[in-house]
């Protein structure tokens, strides 16, 4: 209809009669035509003819690059209103998704795995990049008999007090931990630099303990924002450095985030964060962070995400950008579509 449009301007400006302009409503999108005197255009110079055929190619090209230039300054249009690239915020949650039950719309994401989280594109990046360096240690990893595979990556310093009331001493046809609970196994301490073949796969008893209560611990082993040295021995001598045992083709990872609309949040006043470090909303119980075990591609692709926060606790204008971004873009392919349908002999 845009093109048309210009099309009746510069018929207009041309001297050109108009016979008569009609809008119509297709199967997929609206439309319109205008129709005018053949014979007077036929009369016309070759430039202003030219004029006239071309103006709804135009007109849609010029809408392609308002929509491509709007979507470029979105965020600074609306920087009085949302903030951008803080950290991703969840839009949807289906009932599908793994992390029904875990997450919510308004929650903001804040790390995987400890590292620093800024968009949707960064989580389904760190995702990928935790799924493949996981299946690189499923070759370096040991099998426990009777519970699954022990992996050398990760790992927990958990002090020694709490394995002693957890161990659980592994005999034949030993079951596995309770539903509740998790089973870890304590990893020897080695030198990343030498070789895996080189150490005994020898571990201590099993110990069950609970997910929750672990992930509180420091961290140990070769997470990805691991700084060792070249060794995993960065617990002190009262803990000890426990790894989850895992199943095959089941991943562990952490998901750290905070929920700004929750009634223990809104009580403290937050409004940005921004404002406050991300383990100040954690502390404050405005968030948490939880485990999830298993395919974590399907994961990360099961939520939808936004990179932009309200600056002001208004769970109603969670979804506008994501709609303007929609709206956009979908104005931009349609106007291009069009454009180059209009361009053809």
């Amino acid at each position: 209809m845009l093109g048309n449009l210009g099309i009746f301007f510069t018929q207009g400006s041309e001297g050109i009669q108009m016979e008569y302009i009609a809008i119509f409503i297709a199967v997929l999108f609206p439309g319109a035509l205008v129709a005018f005197n053949y014979e007077l255009l036929q009369a016309l110079p070759g430039f202003a003819a030219l004029r006239v055929y071309c103006a709804g190619i135009w007109h849609n090209a010029v809408c392609c690059a308002v929509c491509g230039l709007a979507l470029f300054l979105l965020p600074l249009i609306l920087f009085a209103f949302y903030q951008h690239g803080e950290s991703p915020m969840v839009l949807d949650v289906p009932s599908t998704s793994p992390l029904s039950g875990y997450l919510s719309p308004g929650d903001v994401i804040i790390s995987l795995d400890g590292v620093r989280i800024h968009s949707s594109q960064e989580w389904m990046e760190m995702a990928t990049l935790v799924n493949i360096l996981a299946h690189e240690n499923l070759n370096s990893s040991s099998y426990n008999e009777g519970f699954g595979r022990v992996s050398n990556a990760k790992g927990y310093c958990v002090p020694n007090p709490v394995l002693e009331e957890s161990k659980i001493g592994l005999i034949e046809n030993q079951s596995s931990c309770p539903d509740y609970l998790t089973s870890f196994v304590t990893i020897p301490c080695f030198d990343t630099n030498m070789s895996v073949d080189s150490h005994p796969n020898t571990f201590e008893p099993t110990n069950c303990l609970n997910a929750k209560d672990v992930v509180k611990f420091r961290k140990c082993g070769d997470w990805v924002t691991a700084t060792t040295n070249g060794s995993n021995c960065t617990c002190s001598q009262d803990m000890s450095c426990l790894s989850p045992i895992q199943i095959p083709g089941f991943i562990w990872i952490e998901v750290t985030y905070y929920s700004p609309y929750s009634p223990e949040c809104l009580k403290l006043g937050r409004k940005s964060f921004a404002d406050s470090r991300s383990s100040e909303f954690v502390d404050s119980n405005c968030g948490g962070t939880f485990v999830f075990v298993g395919d974590i591609i399907s994961m990360a692709s099961s939520v939808q995400l936004t990179a932009y926060q309200p600056r002001w606790a208004s769970k109603f204008g969670i979804y506008l950008p994501n709609v303007l971004e929609r709206l956009l873009m979908c104005t931009f392919h349609v106007s291009l579509t069009l454009a180059l349908l209009n361009s053809l002999p």
